[in-house]
C-alpha cells in the first residue's frame, strides 16, 4: 500500500497559510483607507458597512486567487477552504474579543457566504 507524502500535505498547508497571511494583509490595508476615508469625509454608517463587505471578499478573493496559482488544481476548492479559514479566524478573534458574538444570525451567514464565496471566485479566476 502506498503510504501518503507528508511533505504534500505541509507543503499544502504552508501555501494555504501564505495566501491566509497576504489575506489579513489585504484586510488591514482596506480597514486602514476605511477609516482614513471615514475620518476625513464624515461617511455615514452604510457607505462604511459597505466598505466592510468589499473588504471581506476582495481579501478573499486575493487569499482564493493565490491559493489557487499555488495549488495549481482545484482552484475554486482552495478558494472555498480559504474563504472558510478567514471567516472562522475572522470569528475567533470576534468572540476572543468580545466576549461574544454581536452579529445577528442572518448577518453571521451573509459573512460566512460572502467570505467563502469571494475565495470560490479568486480560486476560479486563478
Amino acid at each position: 500500500m502506498k503510504q501518503p507524502n507528508m511533505n504534500a500535505y505541509t507543503g499544502s498547508a504552508v501555501r494555504i497559510m501564505k495566501a491566509l497571511l497576504v489575506s489579513y494583509l489585504v484586510t488591514g490595508l482596506l480597514l486602514l483607507l476605511i477609516a482614513g476615508l471615514l475620518y476625513r469625509f464624515q461617511l455615514d454608517e452604510g457607505k462604511v458597512q459597505i466598505g466592510i463587505i468589499l473588504t471581506y471578499i476582495l481579501s478573499c478573493f486575493t487569499g482564493g486567487f493565490l491559493a489557487g496559482k499555488m495549488m495549481k488544481s482545484r482552484q475554486f476548492l482552495w478558494g472555498v477552504l480559504l474563504g472558510l479559514l478567514y471567516f472562522l479566524i475572522m470569528m475567533l478573534v470576534s468572540l476572543a474579543v468580545n466576549r461574544e458574538l454581536q452579529s445577528s444570525t442572518a448577518g453571521f451567514i451573509t459573512s460566512f457566504l460572502l467570505c467563502m464565496g469571494g475565495g470560490m471566485l479568486g480560486g476560479m479566476l486563478s
